[in-house]
């Protein structure tokens, strides 16, 4: 762990930010900034949550309405059947 007391910023692995994120999060909503780094390289920063910030973002696009392709779509009895062997061994890693 690298801190820089400059900043408040502390430099943490990502195995380090794995075993101690619950002390990492206390940290970091206390005022401190948590850059995670992985391979030497910053990959993710841990800071505060703004008073009342939420993290639910509604989608840019309007929800689907319900039920839109019902006479279009059909699924068919056999949906839920094992697929066949050949189609398997692509899921395996064994296709050609």
């Amino acid at each position: 762990m690298i801190e820089n007391a400059r900043s408040a910023t502390v430099t943490v692995s990502l195995e380090d930010a794995e075993a101690r994120l619950p002390a990492l999060v206390e940290r970091a909503a206390a005022g401190e900034e948590i850059v995670i780094e992985r391979a030497g390289k910053p990959r993710a920063r841990l800071v505060a949550a703004e008073a009342g910030e939420r993290n639910d973002t509604p989608s840019p696009l309007p929800p689907r309405p319900l039920g839109k392709y019902r006479d279009v779509i059909r699924v068919g009895p056999d949906f839920d059947d094992p697929l066949p062997e050949d189609i398997m061994r692509y899921f395996r890693g064994e296709g050609d």
